[in-house]
């Protein structure tokens, strides 16, 4: 399998798993969900989504 060189630099190689994220249309900021349980985790105040967070439709 194919690496992103250089390893170590603290930067992640593909999604992260088991999570997603949704977008409140009201507030405009975007919501970190889990997967397994679906309660929310965490949000963004700058409006921007989390990166490497798969998006729900």
């Amino acid at each position: 399998m194919a690496t992103n060189p250089p390893s170590g630099d603290g930067h992640r190689n593909g999604a992260v798993k088991d999570r997603s994220q949704v977008r409140n249309p009201k507030t405009d900021t975007w919501t970190k969900r889990d997967k397994d349980t679906g309660r929310f985790m965490d949000g963004k105040k700058d409006g921007k989504p989390f990166k490497g967070v798969r998006k729900e439709r």
